[in-house]
């Protein structure tokens, strides 16, 4: 079991830009347009841009691989 639930990450939005994010994993919400990735604490995605981080050309290509997604360029 994954720790958001299919529904919920349906209808999750990057609080940036407003796009869906890709679940990389139990612990990280990603947004590969901006390269920013949110943290989940306990199950509880924590959607701030100030609590977000930027991701690096390498760390993009693994959260890609552990959610599933493509690449977005």
């Amino acid at each position: 079991m994954s720790a958001i639930d299919d529904r919920l990450l349906e209808i999750l939005a990057c609080p940036e830009d407003k796009g869906p994010l890709l679940l990389a994993g139990d612990d990280t919400l990603y947004n590969p347009r901006l390269r920013r990735a949110y943290r989940i604490d306990d199950g509880i995605p924590v959607l701030l841009v100030e609590e977000s981080r930027q991701v690096e050309d390498s760390e993009h290509a693994e959260l890609l691989a552990r959610s599933g997604g493509a690449p977005q360029e």
